[in-house]
């Protein structure tokens, strides 16, 4: 791979988030379709969630499994925090935010201090997960259990502003990611992924940036689960349940490419187009997905992103080579 400096990645780089947000603001203009259109905005939710979780799984090693009881904690705060104090849900969004935050830091810290492998957080993780989902249910005075808890109007009627809305949310999360991989703290997960006894070694506080990584990680996965509910208006425990989120994800972010800026986008763009072709055979969803992760993992865990990178390279056709040649 012939060396790029470090102007023309920098170039590069905020070329492909310029990119994923003009074909963001072109995408529901193409159509008046509103299943289309709420298609999109799911593409945008999902891709939110796996950028999330590439922060903790992707450079941390932290196989964080209660993705959806994450965005389930910011979606629920932020809603009853709102309700009982008669206020706009949009004001309680820091709540809910700061509680996840809170959960996945003490989750990481937790981790780290007591040496867990990736195995045993993801027990760990689950285990959080189905409490969650046991909280929502048996709590219902609170939680309105099965038959949902009314979100508070958020003040905005149209589904294409709210689009727009999510996808700049997006865009900021793109830029966040980017910052970080490529600070001191990106550094520093880089070298805990590889050898963490390595990293220790040179002075790199494990249990810091482990903690650090999953409290950024659980506050992007609230504000995401915060602006789901958000658009469907009604919270239910399933719309947080792990088949329909933590599953999802894992599968979207290890297609597109883990540890890469366009992944989540890519693998959230295949796998919903997958679920547009079942969806008239629903009651096979988790066992192709199942059967799709399982293969992945084995087979295909450079992802999508990854293997075009290769490819373009092997060709001279790498966009940072390009760049460094032109200019």
């Amino acid at each position: 791979m012939s060396q790029v400096s470090p102007r023309t990645d920098r170039i590069v780089r905020f070329g492909k988030i310029a990119l994923v947000a003009l074909i963001f603001a072109v995408l529901p203009l193409v159509t008046e379709s509103p299943l289309l259109r709420r298609l999109f905005l799911l593409i945008v939710v999902f891709s939110m969630f796996g950028l999330a979780l590439n922060v903790v799984f992707g450079h941390t090693d932290q196989l964080y499994l209660f993705v959806g009881a994450l965005a389930g904690v910011g979606g629920y705060t932020t809603a009853i925090a709102a309700d009982a104090l008669g206020v706009t849900p949009w004001i309680t969004i820091p709540a809910g935010v700061a509680l996840a935050g809170l959960i996945g830091g003490t989750v990481s810290y937790i981790a780290a201090r007591r040496r867990f492998t990736v195995i045993l957080i993801a027990v760990f993780t689950l285990t959080l997960e189905l409490a969650f989902n046991q909280f929502v249910v048996g709590f219902n005075d609170i939680t309105g259990g099965s038959t949902g808890f009314r979100i508070a109007d958020v003040g905005i009627e149209s589904d294409l502003v709210f689009y727009y809305l999510v996808a700049a949310v997006f865009i900021g999360f793109m830029l966040l990611y980017d910052r970080l991989i490529h600070s001191r703290y990106g550094v520093a997960f880089n070298a805990i992924r590889e050898d963490e006894l390595a990293a220790e070694s040179v002075g790199i506080e494990i249990v810091r940036y482990k903690t650090f990584a999953g409290v950024v990680g659980a506050m992007l996965i609230a504000l995401t689960g915060i602006l789901y509910g958000f658009y469907e208006g009604r919270l239910y425990p399933s719309i947080y349940s792990f088949n329909n989120i933590d599953v999802a994800i894992l599968i979207m972010l290890t297609l597109g490419g883990l540890r890469t800026l366009l992944g989540p986008v890519v693998g959230a763009a295949v796998i919903f187009a997958i679920e547009e072709q079942l969806a008239d055979t629903p009651e096979w969803r988790i066992v192709i997905f199942g059967m799709l992760l399982i293969v992945l993992f084995l087979y295909f865990r450079e992802g999508i992103v990854r293997k075009v990178g290769d490819f373009l390279e092997e060709r001279d056709l790498d966009p940072a080579t390009l760049v460094e040649n032109n200019t």
